[in-house]
């Protein structure tokens, strides 16, 4: 979920029927399934169990329209007007609640990957490797602007990537081979290797490693 409007997530509701802090979930996808049909990205949702609403509505539910459910008090963002929805279970909702820290870290990663793939087209020329190595580290990236920034690896010829590279944990083992041949290639293009056992750079044709004095 992305929020582009984040001043929700400072908001505070008051549950009018409990006084309870009311909990900030994602909109159930029963409109549109994006939101648009609730003008909004997020809800306020009443989980208090005890909550007047939520605990006398089970007969009120079963009364009128012979179901196994209940409400819960509900506020849209920027608005105290009271309003409820109908829940099937005590759960429901419960899955949903957003973590304020979390969604504000979610919009920042997916600022920076936009800009990063928005940056590839000029990023060479501008000499630029940082959305390049943005992207490639970027577990959460979409694979095709991370496809993208491996293919210009090579065109920067720059080994001082290689470290970033080889230090990442990846997720997808086709990224990671990707990057390995671009690498190797890198180092050939530069008559270069890996010492086997410091892991520094040195001549493709030494015979003892400069950092560590191993030999092989």
């Amino acid at each position: 979920m992305n929020i582009q409007n984040l001043s929700v997530l400072d908001e505070e509701h008051i549950c009018p029927s409990c006084k309870t802090k009311m909990s900030c979930c994602e909109v159930p996808p029963v409109h549109v399934g994006d939101g648009l049909g609730w003008g909004s990205e997020v809800l306020f949702i009443c989980l208090n169990d005890d909550c007047p609403t939520f605990r006398n509505g089970w007969d009120k539910v079963d009364v009128n329209y012979g179901h196994k459910a209940s409400f819960r008090d509900m506020q849209l963002p920027g608005s105290t007007e009271q309003n409820v929805m109908m829940v099937a279970s005590k759960d429901a909702f419960t899955g949903s609640i957003v973590d304020p820290e979390q969604m504000r870290e979610q919009n920042e990663r997916n600022i920076k990957e936009k800009e990063a793939v928005a940056a590839l087209d000029t990023c060479v020329q501008d000499n630029d490797i940082s959305p390049v190595m943005t992207l490639i580290l970027d577990e959460a990236a979409d694979n095709s602007g991370r496809l993208r920034a491996i293919s210009l690896l090579k065109e920067f010829n720059d080994l001082s990537c290689i470290d970033a590279i080889r230090n990442h944990t990846f997720n997808k083992t086709d990224i990671e081979q990707k990057c390995k041949l671009v690498i190797s290639q890198m180092l050939k293009d530069n008559y270069k290797k890996e010492c086997p056992y410091c892991a520094e750079l040195i001549k493709a044709q030494a015979k003892k490693c400069m950092h560590c004095n191993a030999d092989f």
